[in-house]
């Protein structure tokens, strides 16, 4: 990567609005306005028509190391969130060993620091071994170098009221949140794929929206009680929104996430029976993709996030009952929010930047990320050709796995340049 100088952003949209200069000295912005004299020595990026965000944040990607590094490694992952124009992800716990010490979320946070693609912030286990049976060391993952302040059994859910309730209790001493995995699993024993015509149309084991619905209900009553912090991962069923809507109408402390594919991809496709399109939760309704991008639009649910779930080639080049669940997205997260929100008239590019940087950024209580682009701050940044239009070709991946569910598909959009405290990660579409 390049080494940390002074580089002039020439004509950028700022948000989506009128062109600016955008001067970077060091680590932070030094100066935004029009007409900027470029420094001597320093670079000068013609940015005309190009769009100018904060870097993103991810609070919901898989790196798979430690463990299962043959379908991601904390290097791998971070080079493909440079390429997609993050500058910060939270490492979920689901590792071999789980991240349920603080040892091991130690380890992760080291080898994100050694990266230097993006910042690494590991989420830690709520219970030992993902098991919900007995909390994990939730105050010693707090207190180490880490700092982990978002927890959670994702790839299971914390179905023990009890256990839900203690952790929400423990975590509200520091200011931390649970994010929860809302599955209640004897709903979900055997499930394949969303239940409903389709479904029934297959064959397949049924997955029903009340088994989400139903947890979120439960949980968000339970944050109401403690009085502490609940965080929605992957929300994917008009009925969930209507339940976080509600909570947050009571002025609790509820927050959510939605992926870019629940945003764009729906159950029909499963009738190909190709594995690509297995996910947890699984792809939902037309209507329920609709309602999923209203309550973004006005925000019931707070962030995107992009459940990056790698997975090597045998793992999903198989029949359907026996391939893995999850889709990588980091590469592809911006495209589908510029296609599905932004090209629909759903949100503007400041709505972009508040649902992709800034709000993941307050929920996971990032510093130095999700800020305004001005003089004096973090220079954190994303550059992206929002005219461009190509063919998504997962055999360009800088992802160490293939499984997009997006192969062959046109979306818009495609970050030329990515910063990382001044820093560039991504230069002209490629990893620097």
């Amino acid at each position: 990567m390049s080494e940390t100088n002074t580089t002039l952003l020439r004509g950028a949209k700022v948000l989506g609005g009128e062109p600016q200069d955008v001067l970077i000295e060091g680590e932070r912005i030094a100066a935004v306005g029009t007409g900027l004299d470029a420094p001597a020595g320093a670079t000068v990026i013609e940015a005309a028509g190009q769009i100018l965000l904060p870097g993103l944040v991810d609070l919901h990607t898989h790196l798979r190391e430690p463990g299962r590094e043959d379908s991601e490694t904390v290097l791998t992952g971070t080079k493909a969130a440079a390429v997609g124009g993050f500058t910060a992800v939270h490492a979920m716990a689901n590792t071999f060993p789980v991240a349920d010490t603080a040892g091991v979320v130690e380890q992760v946070w080291r080898l994100g620091k050694e990266s230097g693609y993006c910042d690494v912030q590991p989420v830690g286990a709520v219970t030992v071994g993902l098991e919900g049976k007995k909390l994990a060391e939730l105050g010693a993952m707090r207190d180490s170098a880490a700092g982990v302040r978002v927890f959670s059994d994702d790839g299971k859910c914390v179905d023990d009221a009890v256990i839900m309730r203690r952790a929400l209790e423990y975590v509200k001493a520091f200011d931390g949140v649970i994010a929860q995995h809302a599955q209640e699993p004897r709903l979900t024993e055997g499930a394949q794929m969303n239940e409903g015509i389709v479904s029934a149309e297959l064959g397949l084991g049924g997955w029903p929206a009340v088994a989400e619905e139903s947890i979120i209900a439960r949980d968000v009553l339970l944050a109401a009680h403690v009085g502490s912090r609940v965080h929605i991962c992957h929300l994917s069923t008009a009925g969930s929104v209507e339940i976080v809507r509600w909570a947050k109408s009571k002025g609790w402390n509820v927050t959510a996430e939605v992926t870019p594919h629940h945003l764009l991809l729906t159950d029909e496709l499963v009738r190909s029976y190709n594995p690509v399109y297995k996910v947890n939760p699984p792809l939902r309704t037309e209507a329920d993709v609709m309602a999923l991008r209203e309550a973004l639009a006005d925000g019931t649910i707070d962030c995107v996030a992009t459940d990056h779930a790698p997975h090597p080639h045998e793992d999903k080049d198989c029949e359907w009952g026996a391939a893995a669940m999850g889709m990588v997205g980091l590469e592809t997260a911006l495209s589908v929010v510029q296609h599905t929100m932004v090209d629909t008239g759903l949100l503007d590019w400041a709505g972009v930047a508040d649902r992709m940087s800034h709000r993941p950024s307050v929920i996971g209580r990032l510093t130095g990320h999700g800020r305004p682009i001005a003089a004096g701050e973090p220079a954190n940044l994303t550059l992206l050709d929002s005219a461009y239009r190509g063919v998504v070709n997962p055999a360009g991946f800088a992802s160490r796995s293939r499984n997009t569910p997006y192969e062959g598909r046109e979306l818009p959009g495609r970050v030329t340049h990515t910063f990382l405290r001044g820093r560039a990660t991504v230069v002209d579409g490629k990893l620097a």
